[in-house]
């Protein structure tokens, strides 16, 4: 459903100063796009370059991310139709999927009743403080290899699932991206670019904090992903990067008080994949 969407938010983003791929043609009826090649760099290609190098483009792209988020909902052109907003059921859409596609299937391990219901107790807070910050438009899978780089300058795609949500949840998509080593130092230097660019009202402890929350559920929705692309999709490739994504979620959730059962989890889910 949402890739019929992909031409009218393309010319939307075009039109607040997001740079996207030039659309070519649309036949609608048959589902096909001819679209403005961009090129094999991404920003998941600049992964080793020097860090001024990727501190440049990383600000870029930051850049482009607050002026999405900056946009009035109430200026969004009519008839401009966009996937359901992130709520409640979505965001216990993306716990499950975590459950059953990485720790289930992916680690094998079975939660028992009790363990189950604990766990969700302790992440479904997680969710209700997610969305009760203010909601933007967001573009919902903001990471590294969405994120094309022609001639310097980054250029947004796969953006056909954009909604309203948590900007913290693109943060966390960009910033805790599973692909891509980013330094404790870098990630927090990026934060503080985002925080002064977006003028947000909360300070800065609270803003942190709130975008480790993100990251905790972004990384879980990741790590559903690969669970599910690598084994129920085929492509086992997407399997390489559960130590590295449950690597981020035991570092995001040890820095938060509240969470000592997803914690807990992610760990052993770590241990289970070094066994294997």
């Amino acid at each position: 459903e949402e890739n019929q969407f992909y031409e009218a938010i393309a010319g939307f983003l075009r039109e607040i100063g997001v740079a996207v791929p030039a659309i070519c043609d649309h036949d609608p009826e048959r589902g096909l796009i001819l679209m403005e090649d961009l090129g094999d760099e991404d920003l998941f290609a600049f992964r080793s370059a020097a860090r001024e190098i990727r501190r440049t483009l990383y600000e870029k792209v930051l850049v482009l991310a607050a002026k999405i988020h900056a946009f009035p909902p109430g200026r969004l052109p009519a008839g401009l139709r966009l996937m359901p907003a992130f709520g409640p059921e979505l965001y216990r859409w993306e716990r499950d999927y975590f459950r059953e596609q990485c720790v289930r299937k992916a680690c094998g391990i079975e939660l028992t009743d009790g363990e189950d219901e604990a766990l969700e107790a302790e992440v479904a807070a997680l969710a209700v403080r997610l969305h009760e910050t203010p909601q933007s438009l967001v573009h919902r899978d903001f990471q590294s290899q969405n994120v094309m780089i022609l001639k310097g300058e980054p250029v947004l795609i796969d953006f056909q699932g954009m909604r309203f949500g948590s900007p913290f949840y693109d943060l966390a998509s960009l910033l805790y991206d599973p692909y891509v080593d980013l330094s404790e130092e870098e990630r927090a230097t990026l934060l503080e670019f985002y925080f002064d660019l977006s003028r947000s009202t909360y300070g800065w402890n609270e803003f942190k904090g709130l975008f480790l929350l993100a990251s905790a559920q972004r990384l879980m929705q990741a790590l559903g992903a690969y669970g599910f692309l690598g084994l129920e999709r085929g492509k086992s490739h997407f399997l390489a990067h559960l130590p590295r994504g449950l690597d981020r979620l035991i570092d995001v959730t040890g820095r938060l008080e509240s969470f000592p059962r997803l914690h807990a989890l992610a760990r052993r889910c770590r241990a289970a994949i070094e066994k294997q």
